[in-house]
């Protein structure tokens, strides 16, 4: 969410003033192109890793703040939610074993991480989204005790009027709202930079629009939100829908504050800053900003603060950077696509690909923006987000071909040569670029390896039970850092058994529900009844509040007897229902469930989050779970 700012504001002087600092930044940066101070000898990589941090439960755990304590190091540093950590490196010449460094600075932070980590009884997790996270992790509770991100959701929500909406099709449906931008934190990405010289951004930028889709139909590793089977690539979906401002008449285009972009860039970057500076409101200010200029004159390089402060806040996928190294100013682009994936190895071997691809591709194409229309680029890139390898792409030659297709036979051909011609070590070139050859000819992708699992898991135990074995299996397949094309399917056994997945009942409560509105006649409920052989139908009202409950057994007490009539038809269910029923909610444990049942009398315990019906557990749950732990029970005993 970018870089960390102190007693930010947002009373509109303050955003006046900001704004004259910033156009000053735009100004400099104009100035600084045209002098010829922009490094444009150096070519340099460098990436940020996000992880997630989980408890012995596989489910987020809000620690992040102890182990960055614990660990001490100034290249970690927090995100969004209190479950999250991210870590930079620090840049490498794009040369020689820079893939192999690469690779050993990767291990080393996450060894590190893991290690602090371990001290608090956790486990750390690469995945584009964590199968366990459910909505209720993603709380203001949750958010790191950063100015920054309080100051931005409190800006995006003003100029929003209204909750966020997520809507995802994938094999699953899934619609919510919410009233704060932690939906975004359930995303974790691996970040790669790569550093262009400023009369090359133009090219070596729409390279990357190019490249970008066959490079993620190969990296996708976030299949899941929450039980949701959504796209190859959900995080894409996710961070577009759960940052989205937009409101206004139909009849104007609004642009999203998360996107792919609007065209192939023309000359150079500063089309890229003066577009999000037209485009996209000021969200908070700073009191003080460097003069840049000031700067300038006494032989200073520009830190450019206002201009960095305002593109953290416009999420492209691909990013414009101005940055500082050894020194001297530079320019570079930031891929932000890539998920955390399986392995350091499967990591290493996106970014060989995509760093191979944008070397590759600009000896091969002078000017990609002549053989590729900008938006086949953009439509491919959401094709690889929701298909992932499954993929169909309009490719160079204008037919429609399919990702595994082109990545197999013309791009990593291609990324091999532009890797060469960087002079990266052979041996690492063939190592990388393999694992990516092998995941596409087998086609098991995160994503693919974390479907097939779930589909391979026949059991009727819960579906949260199945994804915390899951990430369970993950973290056990990513300890043994084998790449993720060469991972076994995860087994059911793995998640933990028991003790893991049925301590509370959000863990197994039924969340398909049959319900009817007041309203409804008594007859529709007891059909619902038959044809779904249920003992009770929950009655809610449009907003979906629980008004009440009707019972089998109420309905055998009208046997005999005509069902209570309103001018000839049947009556409505309000007329029989219990109203004000005993409700639990999603956290509640299972003992307790069970202890209320026992007490009060009743076999149905409606699930309520915040105020609104969103599961039920009744004695048939118990008694699935019972005849699953009698099974496995039985099964240790032979």
């Amino acid at each position: 969410m970018g870089q960390e700012v102190k007693q930010s504001k947002t009373d509109s002087k303050d955003l006046r003033r900001f704004t004259h600092y910033l156009l000053n930044d735009m100004r400099a940066l104009e100035a600084s192109l045209q002098d010829g101070i922009i490094e444009s000898d150096k070519r340099r990589i460098g990436a940020e890793q996000e992880l997630v941090l989980v408890d012995r439960k596989w489910r987020p755990v809000s620690i992040a703040k102890e182990v960055l304590e614990s660990i001490n190091d100034p290249h970690f540093t927090p995100e969004v939610a209190k479950f999250n950590i991210e870590f930079n490196l620090d840049p490498l010449p794009f040369e020689g074993d820079c893939l192999s460094i690469l690779k050993k600075e990767l291990v080393k932070y996450v060894e590190m991480t893991h290690h602090a980590a371990k001290k608090f009884d956790a486990e750390i997790v690469l995945t584009g989204i964590l199968p366990t996270i459910r909505k209720s992790d993603l709380t203001l509770e949750n958010m790191t005790e950063r100015e920054r991100y309080f100051t931005i959701n409190d800006a995006l929500a003003r100029m929003r009027g209204a909750e966020y909406e997520l809507d995802i099709k994938g094999t699953d449906e899934l619609k919510l709202t919410h009233d704060n931008l932690m939906l975004e934190a359930a995303n974790t990405s691996f970040q790669v930079h790569f550093q262009v010289a400023p009369d090359e951004f133009a090219r070596r930028y729409n390279i990357a629009q190019a490249a970008v889709a066959p490079v993620l139909a190969a990296a996708v590793n976030s299949p899941f939100l929450g039980r949701y089977r959504l796209w190859r690539e959900t995080r894409i979906a996710v961070f577009q829908q759960s940052i989205d401002t937009r409101t206004g008449p139909f009849e104007r285009k609004f642009p999203p504050r998360v996107h792919f972009g609007n065209d192939w860039i023309k000359e150079s970057v500063l089309e890229i800053f003066r577009e999000d500076i037209a485009h996209y409101k000021v969200l908070f200010a700073v009191d003080k900003c460097e003069d840049p200029f000031e700067a300038l004159e006494a032989g200073r390089v520009p830190e450019l603060q206002a201009l960095k402060i305002h593109n953290g806040t416009i999420y492209r996928w691909n990013r414009a950077c101005y940055g500082i190294s050894e020194g001297k100013p530079h320019l570079r682009i930031e891929n932000r696509v890539l998920p955390s994936v399986p392995t350091i190895e499967d990591e290493v071997a996106n970014a060989a690909f995509w760093f191979g691809l944008m070397s590759g591709m600009s000896v091969e194409y002078e000017d990609i923006t002549k053989v590729m229309e900008f938006d086949d680029a953009r439509d491919n890139f959401f094709a690889a987000a929701r298909h992932g390898l499954g993929a169909q792409f309009k490719w160079l030659d204008g037919r429609r071909r399919t990702a595994c297709n082109i990545i197999l036979e013309e791009l990593l051909p291609m990324a091999k040569d532009g890797l060469e011609a960087s002079n990266i070590n052979p041996g690492d070139i063939d190592r990388f670029l393999g694992v990516i050859e092998q995941r596409v000819i087998k086609e098991q992708t995160g994503s693919a390896w974390m479907v097939n699992s779930l589909a391979g898991m026949t059991s009727p135990a819960p579906t949260w039970e199945k994804l915390h074995a899951i990430v369970a299996a993950t973290v056990t397949r990513q300890k043994e850092g084998t790449p993720v094309h060469e991972w076994t399917l995860a087994l059911l056994e793995e998640g933990g058994g028991w003790e893991m997945n049925y301590t509370q009942v959000d863990q197994y409560m039924t969340s398909d529900l049959f319900t009817v509105h007041p309203h409804d006649p008594i007859d529709l409920a007891a059909q619902l009844m038959v044809w779904n052989r249920i003992r009770h139908v929950l009655v809610e009202d449009e907003e979906h509040h629980l008004v009440g409950i009707l019972s089998h057994r109420t309905l055998l007490r009208l046997i005999g007897h005509p069902f209570p009539q309103e001018g000839g038809q049947s009556a409505p269910v309000s007329a029989i229902m219990i109203k004000d029923p005993i409700t639990i909610t999603p956290e509640t444990l299972t003992l307790d469930a069970i202890r209320i049942m026992r007490e009060k009398r009743i076999s149905c315990l409606p699930v309520l989050k915040e105020g609104m019906l969103v599961g039920v557990v009744t004695e048939d749950s118990f008694l699935e779970i019972a005849a699953n732990l009698l099974k496995q029970k039985l099964k240790e005993k032979s």
